[in-house]
């Protein structure tokens, strides 16, 4: 918690759109993905997993982009680790490519790709393309005994414990684990990590809840976003609600990826999201390492 203030002006100061941009993001899934961050010459470099699974995020910052590449390539060389660079989109290559011409290859991962939208068209649903989303949220509202209100310490317990009624009706999908550990993370440091909240009420309990920060001024995330799908409309209302409650100051709601699960694919990309950003993970080719393992040779770790 205490790197927030620093790792935040990074990010926010790059000018990346992709959700693992956010303090928030980081902190919630670094128990199950290992998380690892350090301040290196204008730069947060962010490190994932551990042994052969280890990643490091592009990193965020305005220095020198080839001396914090270079020192993240002898970081895995020299403990003999394969190394992969996350969260390439279309600009990140091109400043790769300029800083290294010919070196990395780039194996693109549709399951990483951010949905990213229009805060207007999350909050009006105008047009034909979301009339369905309009007709579910008035099927919600046929139920008179609806109500939303934010996130406080006085209801935040309700959201955690229908989170976890929501895993036992619904707990069906791979990584499940991983991602019920970054809800009750989110949850458990709600108010520490200025996250904003609110939820849903249908005859009283808990029917719906979203969680969620800004990135920049220009971009909010969703972070989390549960509802009880036997409830026609919940997921729509609770997705309307609080874009309308907390993101009309900002151009654009990144709702994250769908980790590969084709359910999730389908509901977001039923949104028409306004951009997909698609990224890749860069690896170094074959032919370059030689120089690399070099360097290490005497540096004590290899």
């Amino acid at each position: 918690m205490s790197d927030k203030g620093w790792m935040t002006r990074y990010f926010r100061e790059s000018g990346f759109m992709g959700c693992e941009y956010t303090f928030g993001n980081c902190f919630i899934w670094s128990p199950s993905y290992v998380a690892r961050v350090l301040e290196y010459n204008g730069f947060c470099v962010v490190k994932w997993g551990t042994g052969d699974d280890a990643m490091y995020s592009f990193p965020a910052g305005n220095g020198d982009l080839r001396d914090v590449i270079t020192a993240i390539i002898k970081d895995s060389v020299c403990y003999k680790k394969p190394f992969a660079l996350t969260g390439i989109t279309d600009e990140a290559k091109k400043r790769l490519d300029s800083a290294f011409p010919d070196m990395f290859d780039y194996i693109q991962r549709r399951d990483k790709s951010d949905y990213i939208y229009l805060s207007e068209k999350l909050i009006s649903l105008s047009g034909k393309k979301l009339q369905a989303k309009r007709n579910h949220i008035a099927r919600f509202k046929d139920n008179k005994n609806w109500g939303y209100e934010p996130i406080t310490r006085e209801n935040i317990d309700e959201c955690l414990e229908m989170s976890r009624k929501w895993r036992n009706e619904y707990g069906e999908r791979e990584n499940m684990d991983a991602e019920f550990n970054a809800v009750e993370m989110a949850i458990e440091n709600f108010f520490e990590l200025d996250f904003d909240g609110g939820l849903l009420r249908l005859n009283g309990e808990v029917a719906a809840y979203s969680i969620g920060e800004p990135l920049d001024k220009n971009t909010y995330v969703i972070h989390i976003e549960k509802a009880y799908r036997d409830i026609q409309g919940a997921y729509p209302m609770i997705n309307q609600q609080f874009a309308l409650r907390n993101c009309q100051n900002y151009t654009y709601v990144n709702r994250e990826e769908d980790m590969g699960a084709e359910g999730l694919r389908r509901a977001k990309m039923s949104y028409h999201p306004e951009i997909l950003l698609d990224k890749a993970h860069a690896v170094i080719k074959e032919r370059f390492l030689s120089d690399f393992k070099r360097q290490c040779v005497n540096c004590g770790r290899a």
